[in-house]
């Protein structure tokens, strides 16, 4: 694949852009508000057949998946995935604008789901509107899965894909999943992380109990504390027997892209409001550490019931999120985690797998599709795209690929200070602009 050095497209004008993403970003779509879900996938499944794509609602256990197609003038197909799924807001006196009425400010747009979902399906359906206006047909074919689970694992689009292979036939996979480097320039991935999600319960009296009885009877929060604290380790060591045992590392190759990397350490620390990084680390340290570990997370303690009052509490449970790194399969590590906890001692704790999640997916990063798009960003961004294996961020590739040899590849839209899961997410609209014109080179010289 030769080497590209000009755009030939004008990406959608900005006021095409923002009305696209003005009619996604005011339907509430809140994951796992169900009603909210059904209702904005109806909504975009209604834009999406304008667009002259044929366009099926798959209904799940979880929320609509969406999956729509069109041919083009040549044979091969591209399957773009997205979700249209956003995080609460929160209250929205945080937030300095309504969070379902997109604000233009400095540059940015603020408004829930315009940086982490919302924002890279809008950019592409602008993209797509503007060549079936401007020439009537697409270069490619072009299938789009858009889902509603994604931020609590795609519990659903393993069963929507498997009924309509039809649709979801395709020679790559692209997403828009991922950050931007130092320099504002998108970071190409040609692969994600694996995700486990696990709930974690020690139980305790059959009712609360008033806290001078912790002399005689257990806590089941305590017990849950220290539970966690045989998983991980304060050296932020994951202490699980075997988990470790079969991560295949990154090759030559991917070390040295890698180490190139630069990542906008110091906006995101004073963003985040952190002073540092775990044990100070920065520079290729940083970038290697998101790349290519795995994690073992704790998203949330709870207990049961919930009361300011001194009490012993009757339950208390932990939410925790696994990102997995090639070799570490959700079905083994599960396992080595059950064994783990019999083996310390709380074998009397619940373990519950919860729906979603997934295997890692890396495609080669010296794919003929990885940097073929790569060579095309460069032309869109007027610098070379870093190209790494995976990152912080994940994405269903897996379950997209149906475990074939199909070649993937990620574009990075979402600077990590966009305030994703916060009051005021936002992001520039060049940054979107731009995304949307990737995506009109991409599937005109893909495969030319």
């Amino acid at each position: 694949m030769g080497a590209i050095w000009v755009t030939v497209h004008a990406p959608p004008s900005t006021e095409q852009l923002v009305h696209v993403l003005h009619h996604i970003c005011r339907l509430p779509s809140t994951t796992g508000h169900i009603e909210e879900l059904r209702a904005a996938a109806e909504q975009i499944a209604l834009f999406i057949r304008m667009l002259g794509m044929h366009v099926r609602i798959a209904t799940t256990s979880a929320a609509p998946v969406i999956i729509a197609h069109r041919s083009g003038r040549r044979p091969q197909t591209l399957l773009l995935y997205h979700h249209y799924d956003t995080p609460p807001t929160g209250p929205w006196r945080y937030w300095s604008h309504e969070p379902f009425a997109i604000s233009e400010r400095d540059g940015k747009i603020f408004g829930r789901g315009v940086a982490g979902g919302k924002g890279a399906l809008a950019a592409h359906l602008a993209a797509l509107q503007a060549i079936v206006q401007r020439e009537g047909r697409l270069p490619c074919g072009v299938t789009l899965v858009i889902e509603g689970a994604a931020t609590i694992g795609s519990p659903g689009l393993a069963e929507a894909l498997p009924a309509h292979t039809d649709l979801v036939r395709c020679d790559a996979v692209l997403a828009s999943i991922g950050d931007r480097d130092a320099h504002g320039t998108p970071i190409c991935t040609s692969g994600s992380k694996g995700w486990l999600r696990l709930r974690l319960t020690a139980r305790g009296p059959a009712y609360p109990l008033p806290a001078g009885f912790a002399t005689s009877v257990a806590n089941p929060l305590w017990r849950l504390i220290w539970a966690l604290a045989a998983l991980k380790g304060d050296d932020e060591d994951v202490r699980i027997e075997g988990f470790y045992d079969a991560v295949e590392g990154p090759s030559r190759a991917d070390n040295a892209a890698i180490r190139q990397l630069q990542l906008a350490a110091a906006a995101r620390r004073e963003a985040w409001q952190i002073d540092q990084f775990l044990f100070g680390i920065d520079g290729a340290a940083l970038s290697r550490t998101e790349v290519t570990l795995p994690t073992c997370n704790v998203s949330s303690l709870t207990v049961e019931p919930h009361s300011d009052t001194p009490v012993i509490p009757a339950l208390a449970s932990a939410l925790l999120d696994l990102q997995l790194v090639p070799g570490q399969q959700p079905d083994a590590i599960y396992e080595l985690v059950r064994r783990h906890l019999d083996d310390k001692g709380f074998a009397d704790l619940v373990l519950e797998r919860l729906p979603g999640g997934y295997p890692p997916w890396i495609t080669a990063t010296d794919h003929p599709i990885v940097s073929r798009v790569a060579a095309i960003g460069a032309t869109v961004c007027e610098r070379p795209l870093p190209i790494v294996p995976a990152g912080p961020y994940v994405a269903p590739l897996s379950l997209l690929t149906g475990g074939q040899p199909i070649p993937t590849v990620s574009l990075g839209l979402t600077p990590a200070i966009s305030a994703l899961f916060a009051p005021d997410e936002h992001i520039a609209l060049a940054d979107l602009s731009r995304h949307s014109q990737l995506l009109l080179e991409t599937l005109d010289r893909l495969w030319t």
